[in-house]
């Protein structure tokens, strides 16, 4: 065992040769909860106001913060509020990487969070989507297949798919579809009883769902559902979820919500119960 002494002894002379032992210098960087920073993300550019949301304040002015320093954000927008300009900005970092598509629309993802937060802070509740797999005819990410199956648990029923994830060229969908988190499902031969349970259990487990109807839009009835806090979500799908947690449809017209009311949670938060 290494002696009290000995620790002492190891960090005065680490201090005399200008330097501190890995272990201090990292303690202090503050932590960035990548959780509360991909729910501002999601939320922020939404609101029709600067609020910030809670719990996040702290980690997004950590990100601001390292964005202003590179010269990407104004001091002006460094708030704690991530909103459209700190969405800019983060899009212009992700960018500079030489990131494109998905993997640029300015919602964080674990990698290029921690690679801004070099030598700045530490990344706390890491979110990933996980890999592209094929379910039941559509694609997913390993993320959304665990939250489907999970919700599936809670009904006691196995549900149809008709359209999954990273799919383009559906104009009804509006781009919806075209990253991570996004499912459509069938809802032939459920009672309207059953449909309800069916969105209600989905956003037990982290998904913001809705019943869609024909008179909405060119579509048959249906559930539309998302993952929130998937960080492939393309800019369409990060607009849902931040209107669903805002009280929202999820529509063009963002009119209040026709849900079940539910706790609001993330898959993680979901997990931790």
């Amino acid at each position: 065992m290494i002696s009290r002494r000995r620790l002492l002894a190891t960090a005065a002379a680490a201090t005399v040769a200008g330097t501190l032992p890995v272990a201090s210098a990292h303690a202090a960087l503050p932590q960035v909860d990548m959780e509360a920073v991909i729910k501002a993300a999601q939320i922020d550019p939404r609101r029709p106001d600067t609020a910030i949301t809670p719990g996040a304040k702290d980690s997004v002015l950590a990100v601001e913060r390292a964005l202003q320093a590179r010269g990407l954000l104004s001091a002006t927008y460094v708030d704690g509020h991530f909103g459209t300009s700190t969405i800019a900005a983060y899009a212009a970092y992700q960018r500079s990487l030489g990131y494109t598509g998905l993997d640029a629309t300015g919602l964080p993802g674990p990698t290029s969070l921690r690679s801004l937060g070099d030598g700045r802070y530490t990344v706390t509740r890491a979110i990933s989507p996980g890999s592209i797999v094929s379910l039941r005819g559509v694609q997913v990410n390993t993320r959304t297949r665990s939250m489907l199956l999970e919700a599936e648990r809670l009904l006691g029923r196995t549900l149809t798919l008709t359209q999954g994830s990273y799919n383009t060229g559906t104009p009804a969908s509006a781009g919806t579809h075209d990253g991570g988190g996004a499912l459509d499902i069938s809802v032939t031969g459920l009672t309207t009883a059953t449909r309800t349970t069916v969105v209600r259990q989905l956003r037990t487990v982290g998904f913001a769902a809705w019943l869609r109807n024909p008179s909405q839009g060119d579509w048959p009835y249906h559930i539309h559902a998302i993952a929130i806090s998937d960080t492939d979500q393309s800019t369409g799908t990060q607009h849902q979820a931040g209107d669903y947690y805002l009280g929202q449809n999820g529509l063009a017209n963002r009119a209040p919500d026709d849900g079940p009311a539910v706790t609001k949670r993330t898959w993680e938060e979901y997990q931790r119960g």
